[in-house]
């Protein structure tokens, strides 16, 4: 049985090469797949307010299941040469950005550091844009470090966040 390797995908900012955020998304599921990664499923995209809530604009964000046979170092490692390819540049936590990929889940595998990546991602179980789309990939995904249910941790959002499907 395959290990499930989840990523979170988003972008609020619009790129000159790759067009509006959903564009992006889609062309960052491309560059895994020509970079040797597998794309075995994605969620519908979603349209999420910023988390903090502020007046930058709003993401599209979806999770997507890989197959991949490298570790969670290299895998974060390609994730994030491909934030940089897309313009990404690092400054300030929860900034407007071209393109996010997020390591989120590698498996039932748990760590919290030192070193990178922590796995689970930390503030998975804390976002809609996260929870909801992983609900259309893997509706019975269990949180490895605790054990909650989708359904339980989805129950446990901040009612202000706000997160919904894009057609």
């Amino acid at each position: 049985m395959a290990t499930d390797i989840l990523i979170g995908i988003g972008a609020n900012l619009p790129s000159p090469r790759w067009g509006t955020p959903r564009m992006i998304c889609e062309a960052a599921l491309e560059e895994l797949r020509r970079q040797g990664i597998g794309v075995r499923a994605r969620s519908r995209w979603f349209e999420s307010a910023p988390v903090p809530l502020s007046d930058q604009p709003w993401f599209v964000n979806g999770v997507a299941l890989l197959d991949t046979d490298l570790a969670p170092e290299p895998l974060l490692e390609k994730l994030h040469g491909i934030e940089r390819l897309f313009g990404r540049e690092r400054r300030e936590r929860n900034e407007p950005r071209v393109l996010d990929l997020d390591l989120l889940a590698y498996g039932d595998l748990v760590r919290q550091g030192p070193e990178p990546p922590i796995l689970p991602h930390p503030r998975l179980a804390e976002r809609a844009f996260v929870l909801l789309p992983l609900r259309d990939l893997l509706p019975q995904w269990r949180h490895p470090a605790d054990g909650r249910s989708l359904a339980e941790l989805i129950a446990a959002l901040p009612a202000d966040q706000v997160a919904r499907p894009l057609p």
